[in-house]
């Protein structure tokens, strides 16, 4: 008797975390808020002069506000991530229930100037 009860309670623990966790997780995966502020990074001296082309990808954590509260170099040229970093954090999303974890990919194409 006591033995069924523990694994009730047990098992009602266990079912209330799991439901818990899973409302939890779409918060988290990236919904691919849309952007609806785009600052253009400026690319660096040293990129152009050695006319530097390339990508950088960023995780961004956007506040439900739809401002950046973080961004974070999935990978990419380091000479290029710095400016992407800084474009980035300046962008506004759509506003959503919860903070999200958005990727971006910023592309540099080398310039004739």
């Amino acid at each position: 008797m006591v033995r069924r009860r523990l694994v009730a309670c047990i098992a009602v623990i266990l079912t209330g975390a799991s439901l818990t966790l899973a409302q939890s997780l779409p918060a988290q995966l990236n919904r691919e808020r849309k952007i609806t502020n785009r600052i253009a990074p400026t690319y660096p001296e040293l990129a152009k002069r050695m006319h530097m082309r390339g990508m950088v990808k960023l995780e961004v954590m956007v506040r439900p506000n739809g401002s950046v509260r973080s961004t974070k170099v999935m990978g990419g040229s380091p000479v290029l991530a710095l400016a992407a970093g800084d474009a980035v954090a300046k962008w506004k999303f759509e506003p959503a229930p919860n903070e999200t974890t958005e990727t971006v990919q910023i592309t540099f194409e080398s310039s004739n100037e």
